[in-house]
């Protein structure tokens, strides 16, 4: 059972809820013997009181904050340092940790990715930070294990930078807020709300996190219950898990748009440190005797049966008793919503899986941030002791999170196990979880306990005519699936034995092979260069005027990162800014990148002195009816590019390349109804987009349409909340309107000198 209240409610000594109303207050006191405020409640949450030992200013409604460490993979850091470092980055100061688990297969691409990670090695010697060779540690479990501390904040440029259940505030951002977090600048964002968690009961056996995690991704996913809030764990349920289970639960909040977690902790936690030989990193959290949340989830955790999320969102929810029992009509439903995401690109049936009435998979998949942990792949070995996957298509692969997880699953047997049925045991690496590895034959449909199920996220091209589907579900089902030779089964349907062995860390695996500064830099060491890694290109301040060629439209509920700059094959570029914008929109829009780079001709002209026209003909015309209402406008005093239209973009990952790819093929602005996550929209700001919001409706525009806006820099300027717009159209301008949305000034000076990098060198 999930309850979600309407409004916020009071949370009396962790235990009970009092919804908020105007006898509320009558009723704490009566309870407590205290009178208090809802303002002084909402001070009583976790997070307000992390926050406020992070923020730097005299205002806890505008936040800047200063995080404790940060936190990099091998597809970002190489852009976020040389972004730093073009900004005049001399040293780290804070512990920074270089993870090495998304460009792990070093054979793609020839030798870039290698050479990125000797960039990474060369850095961390040079500016003073941690180098988490290949292999060693998915970005997320490293964290838990070395990094995660009771009352700390971690930013991390990976979107599931979450160690909330470790009583740490963690934050996954685009590569440029953790550029100003290493220049000594702070993360500037109003106040969040926070949603109360509160859990009773217990799972039963069978049901994992990702059980747990996916049936509150359902109920709160599109409802926007906990868009960009901070969500916060509570009430006698969490004691019942364990920090593993904690951990699975945790980290896939994500999913849901929040902005952060925290967990109380307890005991179990602070066993969770000892054994990792950091007890001084434990602390007691708990929210105050009355603590007020702008809403509250209530989870009653005896309720939640095995789970599966169907193609092509964590949010497509369904018990498997459920899916199992309307299947024909859950997967009619699917190739309806296939219809949108994949734009009628390729034929799409899961039906054709459907044997004997079971669903029938080809591929299991145990891995990453979400699945590698300990706990799960022991469950998953108790349940496939004694079986075989068969030898068909199923195929099992199972990554454990670390070296050291890897480690002691070799020495309790459980590896033995899994290799002993069929499966795969694997090292530390992300891959699947973003297609960069195990991906499925075309047609073929895989059970994950990761992240993501995305479109083209597992590997897809659809201009190629390559489809897979990834269904989401917890380890033990997995598990129980490959124990039934790929038919869809819930872990529940098996009476399994779990030996729940105890974890040992063998920190001598890091100590050995891990390169740590302990935050001392040596500016001799010369840093390595592959050919791949490319310096940003110059980019232009902010122009009085704008004229924006409208070069795609997308009407998508939802606009993932993934489809905006795909995944997987890419990441090998991803230190080449315009080697990695050719890939661009490529699996949603191939159009794109020819339309953009197209319009941006004009502009390379107009920066050169040339009249725009001479880089792009089509121009002239556009221009002209301009000037006719306009005579002020000028070659010098109006910049040209790009923009994309979009429902609700930006949902799924940090990386800040969704919106640099588009900066440096020309454009200077998204338009969106709504955005999908804070990091997206950071991410435009960040490279000088402008983020602009349009009302729902018939759009005022079409895609191939020229936009002029007049008078932009004034409006960032005086801080205008909405500017005028025209439509260029063969019988004039056609005026509509535009909104910014709530922007900082230090955001406002990025977008008018033109991104960070700008910002920072002036």
């Amino acid at each position: 059972m999930i309850k979600l209240h309407n409004g916020g409610a009071y949370l009396l000594n962790g235990m009970e809820i009092v919804d908020d109303s105007p006898e509320a207050a009558q009723a704490i006191a009566a309870k407590t013997g205290c009178s208090v405020t809802k303002e002084e409640a909402a001070q009583q949450t976790m997070a307000y009181g992390i926050l406020k030992d992070h923020n730097t200013s005299s205002d806890m409604k505008k936040l800047k904050i200063r995080f404790d460490k940060l936190t990099s993979h091998d597809i970002t850091y190489v852009g976020i340092i040389q972004t730093a470092r073009a900004s005049g980055l001399e040293k780290f100061p804070m512990p920074y940790v270089l993870t090495n688990c998304h460009n792990s297969l070093c054979a793609v691409g020839g030798t870039i990715n290698e050479d990125d990670h000797m960039f990474g090695l060369t850095c961390a010697k040079k500016y003073g930070g941690v180098f988490v060779p290949p292999h060693q540690a998915v970005i997320h479990q490293f964290a838990r294990e070395m990094l995660a501390g009771g009352g700390k904040m971690i930013l991390g440029s990976d979107s599931h930078t979450r160690y909330g259940a470790l009583g740490t505030m963690a934050i996954g951002e685009g590569g440029p807020e953790l550029v100003k977090q290493l220049l000594n600048k702070t993360y500037d964002i109003n106040m969040p709300g926070v949603v109360g968690v509160y859990m009773t009961g217990k799972p039963i056996p069978g049901v994992g996190p990702q059980d747990v995690a996916l049936a509150i991704i359902g109920e709160v996913f599109a409802n926007g219950y906990v868009n960009n809030k901070v969500m916060e764990f509570v009430g006698p349920g969490v004691e019942n898990l364990s920090v593993d289970f904690r951990i699975g639960v945790d980290v896939m909040t994500t999913e849901t748009t929040c902005l952060s977690s925290i967990w109380k902790t307890d005991d179990a936690v602070k066993e969770f440190y000892e054994i990792h030989y950091r007890p001084e990193d434990y602390k007691e959290l708990n929210p105050g005797n009355v603590a007020y949340y702008d809403g509250m989830i209530e989870i009653d955790l005896s309720t939640i049966r095995p789970m599966i999320a169907m193609p092509f969102h964590p949010s497509n929810t369904y018990t498997i008793e459920e899916l199992n029992a309307n299947l024909m009509d859950i997967l009619d439903d699917c190739e309806k919503k296939a219809l949108v995401s994949l734009d009628g690109a390729v034929d799409f049936t899961l039906k054709d899986k459907v044997h004997n009435g079971k669903l029938y998979v080809e591929q299991g998949i145990i891995a990453g941030c979400a699945g590698g942990g300990f706990e799960n792949i022991c469950d998953a070995a108790d349940i496939l002791k004694g079986s075989s996957i068969g030898p068909d298509e199923f195929t099992l692969s199972v990554y454990p999170a670390s070296t050291p997880i890897y480690m002691e699953l070799v020495k309790n047997g459980a590896v033995a196990t899994l290799m002993e049925c069929g499966a795969i045991v694997k090292t530390a690496f992300c891959g699947p979880c973003f297609g960069a590895g195990d991906t499925p034959a075309n047609n073929g449909l895989s059970i994950r306990h990761s992240t993501r199920n995305f479109p083209n996220r597992e590997g897809s091209k659809l201009q190629s005519g390559q489809i897979a589907s990834v269904a989401l579900m917890d380890a033990r089902s997995i598990a129980a699936t490959a124990a039934n030779k790929g038919y869809l089964t819930a872990a529940t349907d098996f009476d399994v034995n779990y030996t729940k062995p105890k974890y040992f860390f063998d920190k001598r695996i890091y100590d050995n092979r891990v390169f740590d500064s302990k935050g001392v830099a040596d500016p001799s060491v010369e840093i390595k260069f592959g050919p791949n890694i490319k310096d940003w290109p110059a980019m232009e301040a902010l122009t009085d005027n704008l004229v924006l060629k409208v070069v795609s439209e997308i009407h998508d509920p939802v606009t993932t990162t993934d489809e905006l700059i795909p995944s997987g094959e890419t990441s090998s570029y991803r230190s080449n800014p315009l080697g990695l914008a050719e890939f661009a929109l490529s699996r949603k829009d191939p159009a794109y990148v020819g339309r953009a780079k197209a319009v941006q001709k004009a502009e390379k002209a107009r920066v050169e002195g040339k009249a725009p026209e001479e880089g792009f003909e089509e121009i002239a015309p556009v221009l002209a009816a301009i000037r006719a209402a306009y005579p002020e406008v000028s070659n010098e005093n109006t910049g040209i590019g790009s923009t994309i239209f979009a429902v609700k973009p930006g949902d799924g990952s940090a990386r800040e390349q969704a919106a640099s790819c588009q900066k440096v093929l020309g454009g200077w602005a998204n338009i969106a109804n709504e955005y999908a996550t804070k990091r997206y929209r950071s991410n435009l700001i960040n490279w000088g987009m402008l983020p602009f919001l349009i009302d729902t409706g018939d759009l005022p525009f079409k895609n191939g349409d020229y936009l002029f806006i007049p008078a932009i820099r004034q409006a960032i300027l005086d801080k205008a909340s909405q500017v005028k717009a025209y439509v260029v159209g063969e019988n004039g301008l056609s005026e509509f309107t535009l909104r910014l949305g709530d922007l900082t000034d230090d955001e406002r000076e990025i977008i008018l000198k033109g991104c960070l990098i700008n910002y920072y060198r002036d």
